[in-house]
């Protein structure tokens, strides 16, 4: 029996799934990755829902700022 696939989410190449690396085909691409997430190239763009949470945030960006 063959065993499971994914691609790796940096390079596309076949990784399995049982492998110690997974999702990623090489400590190389895992390390790419962090780079893109340390400088801000990927986003978590979903709209915040919660209104307590959005009444936060608004209160927090009016305040004023002490250099």
């Amino acid at each position: 029996m063959p065993s499971q696939t994914v691609a790796c989410p940096t390079c596309k190449k076949p990784v399995a799934v049982d492998s110690a690396d997974v999702p990623f085909c090489s400590d190389r691409c895992r390390l790419l990755d962090l780079g893109k997430w340390a400088s801000d190239d990927y986003r978590i763009t979903s709209p915040i829902l919660d209104p307590d949470l959005l009444e936060d945030l608004e209160r927090e960006q009016n305040k004023p700022r002490v250099n």
